[in-house]
């Protein structure tokens, strides 16, 4: 884990300028740097190290094939470099050091671009090919690195980890008012739907998961997809207790991959399924003791929804050595301006904080590596809301099973409430049936949009400003029509969680997860992301996934003989809920967020007479973050 800078121009490059981009990335990589410049002055190309694989100074970076054509920066791990390696070294190949990096640069010079296809990986990267004149540059299939860019067409390519990298260089920090808007509007949009390249700043895109670029000598850019859940399909044929067998084997290996470390690996622990599925699998697969695992928690002093008794259900069932952290207002009020500093784009809540810590503690213990267990929930179906479309499925399909799976639900859910689509009214059962939402919630399908997704229709009726909330200047100059196109307009559950993965939902949370690691100098490795696993759940029936009212259902009939019961039968989700409403009741926060009210009333966002409601509060003190 890294962070990586460059440059590309027609006019000079300097060595200064590059060291003022990796210098302000310092935190990434505190255990090296490096900047190297072509004959040419043309092409930077700078590196800042957090040493994991092969900890010598012979996989420093920036690293250069054998023949010198090539020359790499890379920031992330190839978790199947071992396995990658392991054909080429018989076939002659000659290697340097034991790091991935040298693994991938190989597997570059010998495939090109058809090497993305073998990589288990968090990767971003950059490749400067000095034969070719060409630079390649590559984010791995889900996001977990970030890689940004600014580009002027024929004259100078910029990317970095992070957009700080790229404002040394005078890049203009223009806001990009309708993402801007979009956010406030409706808090969904921190990565826009319709155009995954877009961020906040207009100089600024970012390479969309899953896709590559190509600049060629005239600094001509090409961007390319290279993965996609698209075309995956459901395999009937497949039963549960083989659907089982298969997903603990791929679990299992990406773990033992996730393992490999020439530092202290420790696991990130909520308590809840996903992170508390990873401890037990360690445990599970360290039976001769070989391994000491750390686990490490955020816990909330007196707050009805600390996890502290499931965080202990594990650390009694695996014997583990733990780790605490324990959040607060004053923690939170004295950390929020370095915590916005990272993220640089807004986040949806102060949850990001309780990360942050956790990050922090890791970090004061001296552990490098943290397991965590982010993407299960949009791969397996973790939120109660994702009922909503496996419900609607059956309801078209089955519905004698849709009534009994409704049944279920309420029952074990007594919280949330899901209408009977069959008892809704004659006149919009159409509606119901053909789910013809369009890009935006027509008064006239309302009451069927209420039906088939109550949950979603709530959150999002909730939060849209009243008119005359927005000054009418910020508004006129685009669309300003809020967009639907985060909602999903199909009707089965895999299509949502495609939907999730790709397009809505997971990149945030990875973004968030990466700023709040990097910020520590510490690496989160993610087992649930292993593409095989992702490309496998995708092709069961959504039966295999939610089940009588469960969620995660698979995930919990596989784990169950190695987990706690009270954390495999778990009905309700928490993970890392701080006591928000009581920190953002801190003076100090409530005058900040005045402050921003009156910043954005003075830049002509919000309306000077317009009525702030308090879930408005937190979005317009993001935003008026970014004017900082």
């Amino acid at each position: 884990m890294c962070g990586i800078a460059g440059i590309l121009s027609t006019d000079k490059c300097y060595k200064e300028s590059l060291k003022q981009m990796t210098d302000s990335i310092a935190h990434r990589g505190p255990d090296g740097e490096g900047q190297w410049l072509d004959e040419n002055a043309m092409v930077a190309l700078g590196h800042r190290r957090l040493s994991i694989i092969d900890l010598s100074d012979n996989a420093a970076q920036p690293m250069h094939s054998i023949d010198g054509r090539y020359t790499i920066v890379f920031n992330g791990e190839i978790y199947n470099y071992i396995e990658l390696k392991e054909p080429l070294v018989k076939a002659g190949h000659k290697f340097k050091n034991e790091s991935d990096t040298e693994v991938l640069l190989k597997l570059y010079e010998l495939e090109g671009e058809n090497c993305l296809q073998k990589l288990d990986g968090m990767f971003a990267f950059a490749i400067w090919d000095n034969s070719e004149k060409t630079l390649f540059c590559a984010r791995d299939r889900f996001g977990e690195k970030p890689f940004y860019y600014h580009y002027q067409p024929g004259k100078k390519f910029l990317f970095g980890s992070e957009m700080k990298a790229i404002f040394t260089q005078g890049v203009d920090k223009g806001i990009n008012n309708e993402m801007l808007y979009n956010f406030i509007q409706s808090s969904f949009y921190i990565t826009s739907p319709t155009d995954r390249s877009l961020t906040f700043y207009n100089s600024i895109k970012k390479l969309p998961p899953g896709h590559f670029l190509k600049l060629n000598k005239d600094l001509e850019l090409k961007i390319n997809r290279y993965w996609s859940l698209d075309k995956l399909e459901i395999d009937p044929s497949i039963s549960f207790e083989q659907a089982k067998e298969k997903y603990v084997n791929l679990f299992y290996s990406s773990i033992k991959r996730r393992l490999r470390s020439d530092v202290p690996v420790g696991s990130s622990l909520s308590g809840g399924l996903d992170s508390s599925s990873i401890v037990c699998a360690i445990n599970d697969l360290n039976k001769e003791k070989k391994i000491k695992q750390n686990t490490f928690s955020a816990r909330f002093a007196n707050f009805h929804r600390d996890e502290g008794n499931f965080i202990q259900k594990v650390i009694d069932k695996t014997h583990v050595q733990p780790f605490f952290t324990w959040p607060d207002e004053e923690g939170f009020l004295k950390d929020f301006d370095k915590l916005c500093y990272h993220q640089e784009e807004p986040f949806p809540s102060a949850s990001i904080y309780a990360q942050y810590c956790v990050m922090e503690k890791a970090k004061e213990e001296g552990v490098t590596v943290l397991l965590d267990g982010q993407g299960a929930d949009e791969i397996l179906g973790g939120y109660e809301y994702y009922f909503e479309f496996y419900l609607n499925s059956l309801y078209l399909s089955d519905p004698s099973e849709y009534k009994k799976q409704l049944n279920e639900f309420r029952n074990l859910h007594k919280h949330m409430h899901f209408a009977d689509l069959s008892e809704a009214p004659a006149i919009i059962q159409p509606v119901v049936k053909e789910r013809s939402v369009t890009n935006k919630i027509k008064d006239a399908i309302r009451p069927a949009y209420k039906l088939i997704n109550p949950g979603k229709y709530k959150r999002i009726m909730e939060r849209i400003p009243v008119h005359g909330f927005f000054d009418k200047e910020f508004t006129a100059q685009f669309n300003k029509n809020i967009s639907y196109d985060f909602l999903y307009h199909g009707t089965d559950l895999n299509g949502y969680l495609k939907h999730s993965v790709t397009t809505n939902n997971l990149e945030d949370l990875l973004r968030f997860c990466d700023r709040n690691s990097m910020a520590h100098s510490r690496e989160v490795r993610l087992p649930f992301l292993n593409h095989e696993l992702v490309e496998f759940l995708f092709t069961l029936p959504d039966s295999y996934k939610l089940q009588n009212g469960w969620s995660k259902y698979l995930m919990r009939e596989t784990m169950k003989t190695i987990l706690p019961d009270e954390i495999t039968w778990r009905v309700d989700k928490i993970g890392y809920e701080p006591p928000q409403k009581k920190w953002l009741a801190a003076q100090k926060v409530v005058d900040s967020t005045n402050d921003a009210i009156e910043l954005l009333k003075s830049k002509h966002i919000i309306d000077k007479n317009a009525l702030i409601e308090d879930h408005h509060k937190w979005p317009v003190l993001m935003s008026a973050n970014l004017f900082k």
